[in-house]
């Protein structure tokens, strides 16, 4: 472990191997900090943090302090951040309530600075998360999601695996897998083909996607009907039941189409 003297850390902490801890960062009791992690200058990482191996924390970043939420009384919780994952300049993560018991940050996710995750938030692997994003309480976005800057996020709502977020956007209603979305107020703008691609999804997987948004958004069926026709016309795959499981346990009910009123 790499420390710097001016750094104030608990001697409950525990400190993975070849750890780096710059100057003026303060490390509380009940901390875990995996192997390879590196802390720059003015960290603040609280009680009840549990940080993965080769994250990276920029300047500013706060981990681990209690909700802002007016029914916390002080009950233990976690704040949990994955590996590989890195916290840009002043982002906050809060712990958890007796909701949840813990807000998860996965790994391989980049915060960029300056973006706040609110108590009892569960966010997957590979999210990116752009500068000033505010997520409010209990919100779970999936694998693979990603934000635009400063993206307002309702408390309890859902984002579904591989969706991209226009930057500025307001998210009232939860939001379907593998869906661009954009607009005030935010609607459905299509698939993220491109990030699909990226990931490896093939064109007949594309198609069959399209397609089931295509009967959920153009053919003015509701949403029980829609989610009928689809498991009707369109083969089972892992795909097409997330996309149909998603919609189904919606609580908030799923974004507009653009042409819906």
């Amino acid at each position: 472990m790499s420390t710097q003297p001016l750094a104030s850390i608990h001697p409950d902490a525990k400190i993975g191997e070849g750890v780096e801890i710059g100057p003026f960062v303060f490390i509380d009791k009940n901390v875990e900090i995996g192997d390879g992690t590196k802390i720059a200058a003015n960290v603040t990482i609280l009680e009840g943090s549990r940080i993965g191996k080769n994250c990276r924390l920029f300047p500013g970043a706060v981990i681990g302090a209690i909700p802002q939420d007016l029914k916390f009384k002080g009950e233990e919780s976690l704040a949990i951040v994955g590996d590989n994952t890195t916290l840009r300049e002043c982002v906050t993560v809060n712990r958890g309530t007796v909701a949840k018991g813990k807000t998860v940050v996965g790994s391989n996710c980049l915060l960029m600075a300056y973006s706040h995750v609110a108590h009892d938030c569960i966010i997957g692997d590979h999210v990116i998360i752009a500068n000033a994003c505010q997520l409010a309480g209990e919100v779970e976005i999936d694998h693979h999601a990603i934000l635009g800057g400063g993206t307002l996020i309702h408390q309890f709502t859902k984002i579904g695996k591989h969706v991209m977020i226009q930057g500025g956007c307001k998210v009232t209603k939860d939001v379907p897998p593998y869906v661009t979305a954009g607009r005030d107020p935010l609607t459905f703008a299509g698939i993220n083909s491109i990030g699909l691609r990226r990931r490896g999804f093939s064109n007949e997987e594309i198609g069959e996607i399209h397609n089931a948004y295509r009967i959920i958004y153009q053919e003015k069926l509701n949403t029980t009907n829609a989610l009928a026709k689809i498991e009707e016309t369109i083969p089972a795959s892992i795909h097409r039941d997330e996309l149909v499981s998603f919609v189904r346990s919606s609580a908030r009910g799923i974004i507009k189409g653009y042409f819906e009123e």
